[in-house]
């Protein structure tokens, strides 16, 4: 997938920047603009060349936006830059709107179908934007950490002894994560992996080894 923007930590900054590869810089050309400046008439070539400009200049403001929400997406999201998806923060797209000072449906708008290049590899811009749940601590956890640390926890156990939706609810809430069964349920059903049941894996059976007498 080709990013639309790249992230990258500069000492202790971390910098945003336009993938312009993916499409032609535009400009208008100058000296036909001031030929039209100069003659009357024209008035279809007029009429073509504010187009040109107008268009120009939406381009110019799409990828100004974009970097707005980058940036703002960036400076929510450092923990999970650094750290993983167990870091991620909740944060939905009036968040950043509000930040920002543009309207929802214009942050939705410019974050569709679009991709960051980060340290974490290449992210789409919704994959930011989470439910939240409330943490036993009162600060608010985001869905996507919440299944982030339901894949480690699942990984870490015993094959033969697999955790039940229950125990993962009791251990994400000895960590601080507040969740009821039902939505460990649900959540671990989003990442596609099977219940306690269906992975446990039985230990395999020793070879039987059968001594024989000497005649």
């Amino acid at each position: 997938m080709i990013p639309d923007v790249y992230v990258r930590k500069q000492d202790t900054r971390w910098i945003v920047e336009v993938n312009r590869s993916g499409a032609p810089r535009l400009r208008v050309n100058q000296a036909y603009a001031d030929l039209l400046r100069g003659s009357g008439g024209h008035e279809t070539l007029r009429h073509q060349l504010q187009e040109a400009r107008f268009l120009v200049r939406s381009l110019e403001i799409r990828d100004e936006t974009l970097v707005k929400v980058a940036l703002c997406i960036v400076e929510r999201q450092t923990e999970y830059l650094e750290h993983g998806e167990e870091h991620m923060k909740p944060m939905i797209l009036k968040d950043v709107a509000e930040a920002i000072g543009m309207h929802e449906s214009t942050i939705s708008r410019v974050t569709a179908n679009k991709y960051m290049h980060t340290p974490r590899g290449v992210v789409e811009f919704r994959h930011f934007f989470s439910s939240q749940l409330a943490g036993t601590d009162g600060t608010d956890q985001s869905s996507t950490a919440i299944k982030a640390r339901i894949r480690r926890l699942i990984g870490r156990e015993n094959p033969a002894k697999p955790l039940s939706d229950s125990q993962i609810a009791a251990l994400l809430n000895e960590e601080g994560t507040h969740v009821a069964r039902r939505t460990v349920a649900k959540y671990r059903e989003a990442l596609r992996i099977a219940p306690s049941s269906e992975r446990r894996r039985r230990p395999a059976r020793q070879p039987q080894v059968i001594s024989q007498e000497k005649q």
